[in-house]
């Protein structure tokens, strides 16, 4: 509802969240928001029953590393360029400028940077691109309860299977950033 009274419809009543304060919310007019940025791919936010919303971010990997490039950022990988402290700071400025549009008890509190891209063929995402919340918050648990924890980093064990069938083993640390 806005300040004048109008109703605005944003999400699919079924799919709206509540904060632990009884505070309703769209997890999905809030990534799209994030996905306006020409930084961020993808998001998925969190914030059911929980006290503040948290997010799980996917850097588009080639406007992210087109501007690492300009900054002299060397990288090998999606993982390691997602896991750079600079790659943190641009994507904390979008964060940051896309809370100053929502409304107080809306804005994101916390936010990490996936170690890889959610795909579909991971069953992360739909066919048509659409984010499998309920899956990525069972695959992700561990990440998503650091963001509910006073943790600033996360450590990740895991696989990643490639197109042409290849698994490579992924060993790193998420940044939990506070906004």
């Amino acid at each position: 509802m806005t300040d004048d009274g109008q109703i605005v419809v944003i999400d699919r009543l079924k799919d709206l969240m509540k904060l632990a304060d009884e505070t309703k919310f769209s997890p999905q007019f809030i990534e799209n928001k994030l996905k306006f940025s020409p930084y961020i791919k993808e998001a998925v936010v969190f914030g059911n029953n929980r006290e503040y919303i948290a997010v799980l971010i996917n850097i588009d990997y080639e406007i992210v590393g087109n501007w690492a490039e300009k900054q002299h950022l060397s990288y090998t990988t999606y993982t390691d360029l997602a896991n750079k402290k600079e790659v943190y700071g641009l994507i904390e400025k979008e964060v940051k400028n896309i809370n100053n549009s929502l409304k107080k008890e809306m804005r994101i509190a916390k936010f990490t940077l996936l170690y890889k891209e959610l795909d579909a063929d991971d069953g992360e995402l739909t066919r048509t691109k659409k984010v499998r919340r309920h899956f990525i918050g069972e695959r992700y648990n561990t990440i998503i309860e650091a963001l509910y924890s006073d943790k600033e980093t996360v450590p990740v064990d895991a696989e990643i299977k490639f197109q042409d069938g290849k698994i490579a083993a992924v060993h790193t640390e998420l940044f939990i950033k506070s906004v």
